[in-house]
């Protein structure tokens, strides 16, 4: 090479290789295939850490959809699908307790909502599926003197709760699968509440327990100070996009 013959700079735009170009292709095509083991990993990881954590400090990371995670206990027992059991009572003709086999062969809907935190993140068109809490309820037999609907977890601390109109919603869902996967612990399984109206502090996680009562009663952070009626961008302060 002449030492005074400077190199040709290279065009801008410049076509890429076959080689380069088919490389480039296998990798974005890996990283689709491996992208939801990677993403289920991660929130296997930070859920496991959660529930492990005294501090409470890792519930404050996202995992890769957005979520974070929160408990108000510092660790939950986990139910497995053989042992778990959803209880309803209070002021209804006909109590009953679910398995969740007896919940998964009921018909099921699927909702595609964003999910709004009242701390702020968001998380876009996330599917939830399961019975709609309407259902359960006419199968119970609820009382005439019933006005509310108050709902307790297996973490021993959780509860929250719904007027009765409320609860009869389309859109209020007792949650067996969500991203479409049956709901791993960390996101609140094998059951959760799902009311995708309102901040998602109202779909109460290991959900264990259904109550009619004769008026509404105060979740846990209704007690510390949030709205009873959470709707998403009409309450607690906030103007968020309604997520339905």
């Amino acid at each position: 090479m002449n030492p005074e013959r400077p190199e040709p700079e290279e065009p801008v735009g410049r076509p890429i290789g076959r080689r380069v170009l088919l490389g480039t292709l296998g990798l974005g095509a890996l990283g689709v295939v491996a992208a939801p083991p990677l993403q289920r990993g991660l929130e296997a990881f930070l859920g496991s850490a959660a529930d492990k954590d005294p501090t409470g400090l890792s519930r404050l990371l996202p995992n890769g959809g957005g979520f974070r995670y929160y408990s108000v206990v510092s660790s939950v027992p986990r139910k497995s699908p053989r042992d778990y059991r959803l209880r309803i009572d209070g002021l209804v003709d006909r109590p009953a307790t679910y398995t969740l086999s007896d919940l998964r062969a009921m018909p099921q809907t699927r909702l595609v909502r964003d999910v709004q935190c009242v701390t702020g993140w968001r998380v876009p068109g996330t599917p939830f599926e399961g019975v709609r809490l309407s259902r359960l309820l006419d199968a119970a037999g609820v009382r005439d003197q019933a006005r509310a609907v108050r709902f307790t977890c297996f973490d021993g601390a959780y509860s929250e709760s719904l007027t009765l109109d409320q609860a009869r919603r389309s859109d209020v869902l007792i949650a067996l699968r969500m991203q479409d996967e049956d709901l791993g612990h960390a996101h609140g399984g094998p059951v959760r509440l799902y009311v995708a109206p309102m901040y998602f502090y109202k779909s109460a996680k290991w959900l264990s327990g259904i109550t009619l009562t004769d008026r509404v009663r105060p979740g846990y952070w209704e007690e510390r100070g949030y709205d009873v009626d959470a709707w998403v961008g009409r309450s607690n302060g906030r103007d968020d996009d309604p997520t339905t």
